[in-house]
């Protein structure tokens, strides 16, 4: 075993071990079926009775970029990151899935993302983002069950500053005629998100933290989970999850419970997530596990909490398991054995250095 003189020089190291050790790419296709979530649905739903027949089209990437595959939000959305003067490309599918033709409108839009989410701009606005990006089509007529590609092309200037843009690609229908609920024809539109970072060298982080947890009741009495999450890294995140409770009154378990999608942090920002949950939970106390993810970034958090009985209230907030306890496990290990092989190889050392010296090794028995 190491000596304790040497185990206490390694101390810092270890301590800090434990407290811390926590350009454009080629496009790939993406498989046939993968879901467009651009606005948070899957699709323009235009009903043909407010929309002239317009029936259900629908816009979706099919290609990703190929260091993006395993990336969750990039195989939706167009997530990249590239240099100034970089030009990246990517292919889209509309189609249209009713019985009737269509004619499709294909564009770009400016977007923004703040106040905890990704907030698109009026038809006809535009920013840095949109002025680099040119269709191929502005148009397309889509017969019954007919499907069409437009091709987007993203020409970064070699003057573009550092920092992360987004927009929206998107697919509309109007109906020929105002509906039948007033005299203004009726516009639906979905679309395709482009988050967008430019700056020199990799990159940036991904990251971000999971704060306070507080269990409350709606005014109609039905539990809800409210979670704060700050982004701390250095492109924006689109934030999904589950919550699951277990260890409750009678030893009750439940879910999981899905997170409500929506929430978007730009760098920097703080926002909040929240799961509903059943009606009629018991108010616990509960052993919950959350987890929250943004594309490849995943956080874990588990502790207990218990619902108020009232509703409109807020109970006390959750107390969570400590971060360090897996962690300091997972870390002490390879901690441990990095002190044990620097103490071997410093015997090591002073052994051959006693046998150069025609002195016996420190066992007292030579080499």
């Amino acid at each position: 075993m190491p000596s304790p003189r040497f185990l206490q020089a390694a101390a810092p190291a270890l301590l800090a071990i434990l407290l811390h050790g926590t350009g454009a790419a080629p496009a790939a296709a993406l498989p046939g079926g993968t879901p467009d979530r651009a606005t948070g649905e899957a699709a323009i739903r235009a009903a043909d009775k407010d929309a002239g027949g317009a029936g259900t089209v629908g816009i979706r990437l099919v290609e990703v970029p190929a260091s993006r595959l395993d990336d969750p939000r990039a195989r939706s959305y167009i997530v990249d990151h590239v240099n100034p003067g970089s030009t990246i490309r990517r292919r889209l599918e509309v189609a249209n899935s009713s019985s009737e033709p269509v004619r499709v409108k294909v564009y770009t839009g400016a977007a923004s993302v703040g106040k905890g989410g990704f907030t698109f701009a009026p038809e006809g606005a535009t920013n840095e983002l949109t002025s680099w990006i040119t269709l191929d089509r502005a148009e397309l007529e889509l017969g019954p069950r007919d499907r069409e590609t437009v091709r987007a092309s993203i020409a970064v200037p070699r003057t573009a500053v550092k920092g992360e843009r987004y927009g929206v690609i998107w697919a509309q229908v109007s109906s020929d005629a105002p509906g039948p609920r007033g005299n203004v024809a009726l516009v639906n539109r979905v679309g395709v998100r482009a988050y967008l970072d430019v700056g020199p060298g990799g990159d940036p982080p991904t990251d971000f933290t999971v704060g306070k947890i507080m269990p409350r009741r709606t005014e109609d009495g039905r539990p809800r989970i409210v979670v704060t999450v700050s982004n701390t890294g250095e492109r924006a995140v689109d934030l999904d999850g589950e919550v699951a409770l277990s260890d409750g009154p009678s030893a009750l378990r439940a879910g999981p419970f899905p997170i409500v999608r929506g929430t978007t942090l730009a760098p920097g920002d703080s926002g909040e997530v929240e799961a509903v949950l059943g009606r009629d939970l018991p108010n616990g106390p509960w052993t919950f596990r959350l987890t929250l993810h943004s594309g490849q970034v995943e956080r874990t958090v588990s502790g207990r909490l218990t619902f108020p009985d009232q509703p409109g209230t807020w109970g006390l907030p959750a107390s969570v398991d400590s971060p360090l306890g897996l962690a300091a496990l997972l870390a002490v290990v390879p901690a441990l054995a990095a002190v044990t092989i620097l103490w071997r190889l410093r015997g090591s050392r002073r052994r051959k250095a006693a046998l150069a010296n025609g002195r016996p090794g420190q066992d007292g028995r030579g080499g």
